[in-house]
């Protein structure tokens, strides 16, 4: 498909979504407390209850409260809730309690902290409701309050003081992006095997830790209720990222939203949202991340709308990556993956990924309709076990997508030329007759073959087969100083697709680069 804005207005819009970004990140970056409440206690207070009145302002769409206080070596205790603007009665008055169990909370419209009431945040005087069970006659205490405010168009991640790293470190991290639980389709056998209901989010989270993945993408179908069992189910899951997503489904194709929570109108070809330029341009205000999913699929009564086959060219500066491989899709005549390299051909730079688009967390087979759980597996060189670093190695292509789903299998293809270095996604600049040194890394099966890929052409440089389950070997390549790409993927011996590699981008056009 061609783009549907003139090429002189290109750069131009790289620009705009490359500046969404950046200002995205350095919103994340400011981790500054709205306000700071503070205050004292004294043994009078105690079985007293207080308020701690604040303003919200207009144009807030979550409150975030981290509590402290002192004196708990004096067995003093404060506990804490909080009311809306209408006092403990009123429409959106009384929205939780937790006790003393709880030193940080949020609210929001989508999802809030057990104990807490999600809903929405109106403008007006709210208040942080304290009880005092304890404290001694002559002991005081004082408390502190700091208080976020979030907006619409917020990553997902904000504030961070909510969603700190899982692991520090830069490392590959293994997930699975598009799945399906309760909050749409997904549905399973129920506790006894009388009949199929929908299907516990639980089970999918748990499913995910014994594939041993590192993060998973929660992709319901255009809703994000899910992210109220998420906040409850992430403290717990301390070693899986889950990351808020949503299948935006249409009558002419679907996408992965990942990485916000804002309401989208999925309603393509209405007044409101005539186009998929249109919701396009609509998502990039919100920072998140973009996906096609299965591109090729039918699009008739057997699966409805899963083909992307929008009605006008689709502007693919906008999106960020194609699932590629759905399922165990990687050799059939549906998989994404030539869809994918036709973008890349015409010079879009854009991350495959997959997904096992499963739709029932107790399955322990792939089956037509739906992958296992982790089958196949997305796996993303990124700084940390975080949602916006996860993210942003997806966004960068530092990606490869094992199609089995195995736990330890591996490919890397970097290249150098002169003082640039690049590893998959990346791009470098090479003049004519300068010879561009790769190096391609791989742990696979015994006797499993590298295959290099140029501009989407088998181009086989002398690599070895992969013996004692590993490779490492270089192989230089003369550039012709006109735009190329080249990725690698790697195949059994007996042909099987096991690995697909993003490619590395030479002499490649800035303003192809997707925000």
């Amino acid at each position: 498909m061609k783009a549907s804005l003139p090429v002189s207005t290109i750069p131009l819009l790289a620009l705009m979504v490359l500046l969404l970004c950046l200002a995205a990140f350095v919103h994340a970056s400011d981790n500054a407390p709205d306000l700071v409440l503070k205050g004292e206690i004294h043994g009078n207070d105690n079985q007293t209850y207080r308020t701690v009145p604040f303003t919200v302002p207009a144009n807030v769409t979550r409150i975030t409260v981290q509590f402290e206080y002192d004196g708990r070596d004096q067995r003093t205790t404060i506990d804490l809730g909080i009311l809306g603007p209408d006092g403990f009665h009123g429409q959106d008055g009384f929205r939780g309690w937790t006790g003393g169990s709880k030193k940080l909370f949020t609210i929001s419209a989508t999802d809030a902290t057990p104990s807490f009431l999600p809903g929405p945040i109106r403008a007006g005087r709210w208040a942080l409701l304290l009880g005092i069970p304890n404290i001694r006659p002559a002991v005081s205490a004082t408390y502190t309050a700091k208080v976020w405010f979030g907006h619409p168009g917020d990553p997902a991640w904000l504030p961070e003081v909510l969603n700190p790293p899982l692991r520090q470190g830069a490392a590959w991290y293994r997930g699975d992006l598009h799945m399906h639980g309760a909050h749409s389709d997904g549905s399973c056998e129920n506790q006894s095997g009388a009949q199929r209901v929908p299907c516990p989010l639980f089970l999918t989270v748990d499913a995910a830790v014994q594939r041993g993945l590192d993060f998973i993408a929660l992709s319901d179908h255009n809703t994000v209720s899910q992210m109220n069992d998420m906040r409850e189910l992430q403290p717990y899951f301390d070693r899986l990222l889950l990351i808020p997503a949503r299948e935006i489904t249409t009558f002419t194709g679907h996408a992965n939203l990942f990485g916000t929570d804002d309401p989208v109108d999925f309603r393509v070809g209405s007044a409101d949202v005539p186009s998929w330029n249109a919701l396009l341009q609509n998502v990039a205000t919100l920072h998140g991340l973009i996906s096609i999913n299965h591109p090729v699929r039918p699009d008739d009564e057997t699966c409805m709308g899963c083909g992307s086959k929008p009605a006008q060219p689709v502007d693919w500066h906008l999106v960020q990556a194609i699932e590629a491989v759905n399922g165990m899709d990687a050799m059939l005549p549906d998989s994404g993956i030539p869809f994918w390299q036709h973008l890349l051909d015409q010079g879009y730079r854009l991350t495959a990924v997959g997904g096992s688009d499963n739709h029932n967390a107790k399955q322990s087979l792939t089956l037509p309709g739906g992958g296992l759980i982790g089958t196949p597996t997305t796996v993303v060189h990124a700084n940390e076990l975080s949602m916006p670093a996860i993210l942003a190695g997806i966004r960068a292509g530092h990606v490869f997508i094992d199609t089995q789903g195995t736990r330890d299998r591996l490919l890397n293809l970097t290249a150098q030329v002169g003082h640039q270095t690049a590893e998959m996604g990346d791009a470098i600049t090479a003049n004519a007759g300068e010879s561009v040194r790769f190096t391609v890394t791989a742990t696979a099966p015994q006797d499993s073959r590298v295959e290099i890929l140029l501009d989407g052409k088998t181009w086989q440089p002398k690599i070895e087969p992969v013996v004692h389950g590993s490779l490492n070997q270089s192989f230089d390549w003369p550039s012709d100083d006109k735009r190329h790409w080249i990725r690698a993927n790697v195949r059994g011996a007996n042909g099987e697709l096991l690995l697909v590699g993003n490619p590395i981008y030479i002499n490649a056009d800035i303003s192809a680069s997707n925000g």
